[in-house]
């Protein structure tokens, strides 16, 4: 490990945050309508970008800084589990090719912002709608703090920070500067700075990874080498629990858990708030169903990216925070010159995801709380003046779990947070296919899986800490699998039983806004608006 400061790596890093800086201010004025003073503009990029635009920023939404960080340090720390994550990024893409379209459809032609915007106009229940919005925005929160995280990790192993006995402002500052700076262009530029940022993102960690997977081989050896040298290291016996300590192959014992983990995230990635509004940024249907198909390229560089953990174990990385692995890494293998290019693609991976979760975030509390419950009547103009202040103290909330709580609370929140997301699949992918479930049931399944899920999380141990744990024991089978698709099961079911005994009694169904034909409809199509119609601009919609 080096001591001090490292100063080309710092320079380096500094040179391409001002260049990204700058973007982002200057894409205020990229593709800027006349009236820019409304949530389609300032939150959703105008519903403008096309296929490219599009397949970058869904790419720098979904691949963060935390990916960078967190994926080969599972690796790094237990070996093959980690790699659950290459699987999931692939089972995903026929998911959402599946109902992706048919939202972006039904969005544009109603001017719908948020998904709780489509499910209060499907079902015509603001309580349902509500429960969505907030969960969407409390899965969210610790997920910006994530990106926060990654972005402290390459500055310590920098040296930045005055070191360990230094006072917390100046130990912090760089990370507060950081900040400052993301919620000011955030707040000036709306999706499009994200969105203009991520080709300089994804450009830097393409290279990275090209150069990091062909590089660091050859430095320390070669794959056999490390590959070998990683095999002996999981075959040690861990202290803590007197087991090896990883495998580079799933055991049988752990394939239950590694498959439903697959398959549960793959279910929720693209239902997370910031992963909803890259995609009715788009410009028309097509430009879904295209990036469907050429995201998985991203599922390569995943793959790729997780190697780094094999390698930081054959180049004797020692930390004691896995988070630090990679960047350590990276620090010590490769000159200082390049480790300043690395930390940056790092840096700017977590400037992209996290204004975009803050945006998306902001969105769903603008429309689905201010507006539905506070200001009805509010004009275009209000709602995007709201969204900018709410951006703004969603990352002020995200930085107080950086700066005032222990790391591993952010990490295992945004666990929890996959698994509250899961709970929302029912009422949103569910209902662009059919009204049948009614909209009591639905909040009910919500409300059991939620609780379920929260409560087998926070009593099961986690890899840090005794709590908030992802795998435990599969009701009925035996099995360890992903709590999230538990609770997923279990929601469904009471969906199931709950709808059959409210229609048997005939209790009132809210009314539908939606019509077949909307969730087919393209842009261009005769009757598709980019604003909500009066009948869900602030007229009640059920109960």
């Amino acid at each position: 490990m080096k001591n001090g400061v490292n100063g080309v790596a710092l320079a380096v890093f500094i040179f391409f945050f001002l260049a990204v800086t700058v973007m982002g201010f200057v894409a205020s004025r990229w593709r800027r309508a006349e009236n820019a003073d409304s949530l389609d503009e300032w939150g959703l990029g105008g519903r403008s970008f096309g296929t490219w635009v599009t397949w970058f920023l869904l790419g720098g939404d979904l691949y963060t800084a935390y990916t960078f960080v967190a994926v080969p340090a599972a690796v790094y720390a237990g070996g093959a589990a980690g790699f659950f994550a290459v699987p999931y990024t692939i089972l995903c893409y026929p998911l959402v090719f599946t109902f992706l379209p048919r939202l972006w459809s039904v969005a544009h032609k109603h001017g719908y912002v948020t998904s709780s915007d489509f499910v209060r106009g499907r079902f015509g229940s603001k309580g349902l709608s509500l429960a969505l919005a907030l969960t969407g925005i409390l899965a969210t929160m610790p997920y910006i703090a994530l990106q926060l995280v990654g972005i402290q990790a390459v500055l310590d192993v920098m040296g930045v920070g005055g070191g360990a006995n230094a006072n917390w402002f100046v130990k912090d500052l760089p990370l507060l500067i950081a900040f400052g700076v993301l919620a000011a262009y955030t707040y000036s530029s709306g999706l499009r700075a994200p969105a203009l940022i991520a080709f300089v993102k994804d450009a830097l960690i393409y290279i990275v990874i090209i150069v990091a997977i062909i590089y660091i081989p050859v430095k320390l050896g070669g794959f056999e080498h490390i590959f070998a040298k990683a095999g002996h290291a999981f075959a040690a016996e861990n202290p803590a629990t007197g087991k090896p300590a990883g495998s580079l192959v799933t055991a049988p014992q752990a394939q239950w858990a590694y498959a439903t983990l697959a398959l549960g995230s793959a279910m929720a990635l693209f239902l997370y708030p910031h992963s909803v509004t890259a995609v009715l940024s788009s410009r028309s249907r097509n430009v879904i169903r295209r990036n469907t198909t050429i995201l998985p390229l991203y599922s390569l560089m995943l793959g790729l990216l997780a190697m780094l953990g094999f390698m930081a174990i054959a180049a004797d990385v020692k930390v004691k925070n896995g988070q630090l692995a990679i960047p350590q890494l990276f620090a010590d293998v490769f000159p200082d010159w390049f480790t300043g290019v690395a930390f940056a693609a790092i840096g700017i991976g977590a400037l992209v995801p996290a204004a975009i979760m803050s945006i998306a975030a902001a969105n769903l509390f603008t429309r689905n709380i201010y507006k539905d419950f506070l200001r009805p009547d509010a004009s275009p103009a209000q709602e995007a003046k709201v969204s900018k202040i709410a951006s703004l103290l969603v990352k002020v909330g995200a930085l107080a779990f950086v700066l005032t709580m222990d790391k591993t609370v952010a990490i295992n929140f945004q666990l929890l947070g996959g698994i509250w997301i899961l709970q929302t699949v029912p009422a949103l992918v569910g209902g662009l296919f059919t009204r049948w479930c009614h909209r009591w049931a639905l909040l009910a399944g919500w409300a059991a899986g939620m609780a379920y899920g929260t409560w087998r999380a926070y009593d099961t141990p986690s890899a840090t800490q005794d709590h908030f744990g992802n795998t435990n024991l599969i009701p009925f089978i035996g099995e360890k699998g992903y709590i999230g698709l538990t609770a997923f099961a279990l929601n469904v079911l009471v969906v199931i039983v709950a709808t059959f005994v409210l229609r048997a009694v005939k209790a009132p169904d809210g009314v539908d806004q939606t019509k077949p034909s909307d969730y087919t409809a393209d842009a261009g199509d005769p009757g598709v608006r980019t604003e909500l119609p009066p009948a869900t601009a602030g007229a009640p919609a059920g109960h």
